[in-house]
């Protein structure tokens, strides 16, 4: 995938949120590389597949729910149980990523403080679990840019690179469950208005 400017970043939904973040640099090897990235962590990996599995799979839960509703109801019911053994899985991820920190996050990219400088330009790997419902992505991503903020910190800013269609399609889910969550937060702290 080629480099996107700062006007095609720009066109994605940004949302200020909390994610498990472990960032790592990339090998050479990996950088270069178009396949899928592989962590060490055998549980990360498998809520990673768990997940991109779920996604791949919901258009056909959809196409079986009109033709037999039984069907429907028992996988979804399956779903749920699986989605359950994610989160104990994603719990026990966080005790080795840490804490959830906060990011600014949008299918083009991910910004996030930072105690040291990291060179724009240069290669990363993200390990992120989003949370609530705890998807694992591991992605690589280009530094775009890094400042130091007057707190000590850096602002390093980062887009995505050979990201799937399904991690960017999840990655995009997630944003606007995030942003509606978001919203119906807000109207529920500010009252509804007078019209």
């Amino acid at each position: 995938m080629s480099t996107l400017d700062e006007e095609d970043r720009r066109e994605y939904y940004r949302i200020e949120d909390r994610i498990a973040l472990e960032i790592s640099p990339l090998s050479a090897a990996d950088a270069l590389g178009s396949d899928l990235l592989q962590d060490d962590s055998p549980l990360f990996n498998l809520l990673s597949e768990l997940h991109l599995s779920e996604f791949e799979t919901q258009h056909l839960l959809r196409q079986l729910s009109d033709k037999d509703r039984t069907l429907a109801a028992f996988l979804k019911a399956q779903n749920k149980r699986i989605d359950l053994l994610s989160a104990v899985v994603a719990q026990t991820l966080i005790g080795e990523i840490g804490a959830p920190r906060p990011v600014i996050l949008s299918e083009g990219g991910v910004e996030f403080s930072h105690p040291e400088a990291i060179a724009a330009g240069s290669r990363l790997a993200l390990k992120m679990v989003l949370m609530p419902r705890a998807s694992g992505l591991l992605l690589r991503a280009k530094v775009v840019h890094c400042h130091k903020k007057s707190d000590g910190q850096y602002e390093i800013g980062t887009e995505f690179i050979d990201i799937s269609d399904a991690q960017r399609q999840l990655l995009a889910r997630y944003i606007l469950q995030r942003q509606a969550q978001q919203r119906r937060q807000a109207l529920e702290q500010n009252g509804p208005t007078a019209s």
